[in-house]
This record gives structure tokens, sequence and C-alpha cells, in this order.
């Protein structure tokens, strides 16, 4: 079974959303996530390591580590693709 770790910056990110469906969404991949580590795209240069995948259409995007070696998933942050 996968760990899963959520990072302060995402938490508080998340906890700002008052959306209904964009919460739905951001579980839904949250689950999709956790049972495919693979699925984010990896990201380069500043951000190397870290995955992203899109959320709520191509507006938001959920950030995160996968650490294949210790079985690990750590959310890292939720923005709108304008805030990068």
């Amino acid at each position: 079974m996968v760990n899963v770790r959520f990072d302060d910056n995402f938490q508080r990110a998340i906890s700002k959303i008052k959306d209904q469906e964009i919460q739905k969404s951001i579980k839904n991949k949250i689950k999709k996530i956790i049972e495919n580590p693979e699925i984010g795209k990896p990201r380069r240069n500043v951000r190397k390591g870290t995955r992203e995948v899109y959320v709520g259409g191509e507006s938001f995007r959920i950030s995160y580590n996968y650490y294949k070696e210790q079985d690990l998933i750590e959310f890292l942050d939720f923005y709108h693709k304008d805030g990068q």
C-alpha cells in the first residue's frame, strides 16, 4: 500500500476551495494518483523530480512527488495554471 503525505501548502490551498465540483474533482484525482502514482506528467528544470496532473478541466494543477523506493506520495501544491 502506498503511503500518502500532504504538505502544508497543499492543505492550505485545498482548504480555500469552495466550489463543490472542483473539490469532487480533486478527491477523484487524488484517488487516481494513489492507484497509479506515475500518471502525472514528470516536470523538468526547477521542478525536476515532481509530477503534475490537471484538475477541473485544464485550469488547476496538483503537484506531487512520488518516491518509488519508499512507496510514498507527497502532495506538494494545488494551484491555478495562471499562478505558476
